[in-house]
């Protein structure tokens, strides 16, 4: 059940049913209608201070010479960034982008050494996470707003907006890589080279070609089950985590997990970084159940498992949480006090949008990565691997000019904070020969 409510919060609050239905009704009634409404339509619902018009990030959580500051007016949005090395004008800019569930402030420990070699970088909290504003927090809401292009036209917006007409590289992490990949095809004049985090570019696609004389057939029915049927099927039946992210259920599983959220975020970094030892990552033959089941329950689910069921029984131990440098109690409550005010449904919908829209799709259909390229990802990351084929793609097809591909020790998923000084080094020595 749902707590005390007055009459003008149902009144006000209600996402599924107006509240003219409940208008002369008895208070009684009204209540019940409101409540069960309430409670079928709490998924659609905005979190209720995601979009607060909230000021900078206290300089007290930061590192040393990292501000917070607002660009009003980035494609719809007020979008909040982290910035360092601007104390100086003429900087070559570096854009940080992050993936899900992060922040801006998930790059802070990289931000300080790429400011020390004399970078101006810029580092936004992305649509639909922390402190920028502007976004679609519904899960009914303007899905299409999160598409791929629309995620990149964020980002060059905010790179325009403070005054560059290129930067020396954008570097994408996790959700973060297909968007510096995106930009990387759509503006090479813009984006002078990119470095891909944890999510390799396989590609954009193919049109078919030379069919003038030979029209291609006409596309047939599917011959075997989807990969969600074929996991619902195994054995010990599974599904894939994107399918689950895209569920109406999945945000409120992260915003208000049994084991409160602050514990359900310790537990899922730890379960997806190079401390847990199961994270021991390898090639995958094909995309099929039998093979992408091989992955960790956080990838593959079981089907009739949540996500914060999955993560609890890796809740590591108080020795380990004191022991952990790289995301210590006073940084989690970063993302605590963060994803607790905005919820989880703003990064959910980058899963349920697609990447592009038909004509996007084809418009660059064939378009590869030409400039100067680097790839790095954890040693423990399964996430290079999670896409069949498209880490060798990125080396021999996609990317033209790839410079390297760097899996750092003692790393999982979150190679930039798990291995802050091993990733800034590499990310330097990339910007040196580009």
């Amino acid at each position: 059940m749902l707590g005390p409510l007055s009459r003008r919060d149902l009144l006000r609050g209600l996402p599924g049913v107006g509240a003219a239905a409940l208008i002369g009704r008895h208070p009684l009634e009204a209540a019940i209608l409101a409540e069960s409404e309430l409670a079928r339509g709490a998924m659609s619902a905005a979190p209720p201070r995601a979009q607060e018009r909230l000021g900078p990030m206290s300089a007290a959580v930061l590192p040393p010479g990292i501000r917070s500051r607002f660009v009003e007016s980035i494609n719809g949005l007020r979008m909040h960034v982290l910035e360092a090395g601007f104390e100086n004008s003429g900087r070559p800019a570096v854009l940080l982008l992050h993936g899900f569930p992060e922040l801006a402030f998930s790059w802070r420990n990289v931000m300080g050494p790429l400011a020390a070699a004399g970078y101006h970088v810029i580092v936004p909290d992305q649509r639909g996470y922390g402190r920028t504003t502007g976004w679609d927090a519904r899960y009914d809401g303007d899905v299409a707003s999160y598409r791929r292009l629309n995620l990149a036209r964020d980002a060059l917006g905010l790179v325009h907006a403070f005054g560059y007409r290129s930067v020396a590289a954008v570097v994408g992490h996790d959700w973060g890589s297909p968007v510096a990949s995106t930009l990387a095809v759509a503006r090479p004049d813009v984006f002078r080279s990119v470095v891909l985090m944890s999510a390799p570019f396989g590609g954009s696609g193919s049109l078919p070609f030379n069919t003038a004389d030979a029209p291609p057939a006409s596309p047939s029915a599917p011959s075997g089950p989807s990969l969600e049927e074929a996991l619902a099927a195994l054995p010990r039946p599974r599904k894939h985590y994107t399918d689950n992210l895209q569920t109406r259920e999945a945000a409120e599983d992260f915003w208000h997990p049994p084991q409160g959220l602050k514990d359900f975020l310790r537990a899922y970094h730890h379960f997806k970084s190079g401390d847990w030892p199961g994270n021991r990552p390898y090639r995958l033959a094909s995309r099929t159940a039998e093979v992408m089941a091989q992955m960790p329950e956080y990838y593959i689910l079981d089907l009739e498992k949540t996500v914060s069921e999955t993560v609890a029984p890796h809740m590591p131990t108080p020795a380990q949480i004191a022991a952990n440098t790289w995301l210590p109690d006073r940084d989690l409550d970063v993302y605590v006090e963060e994803f607790q005010r905005t919820g989880f449904q703003g990064g959910m919908n980058w899963y349920r949008a697609g990447e592009y829209g038909a004509a996007e799709r084809d418009m660059y259909a064939g378009l590869t990565i030409d400039q100067p390229s680097a790839y790095i990802a954890g040693a423990a990351d399964w996430g290079s691997y999670q896409n069949p084929g498209a880490l060798e793609r990125m080396q021999e097809s996609a990317c033209t000019d790839m410079r390297g591909v760097h899996m750092i020790p003692g790393a999982g998923h979150w190679v930039q904070q798990e291995q802050a000084a091993d990733t800034s080094r590499l990310i330097l020595e990339f910007l040196r020969e580009a």
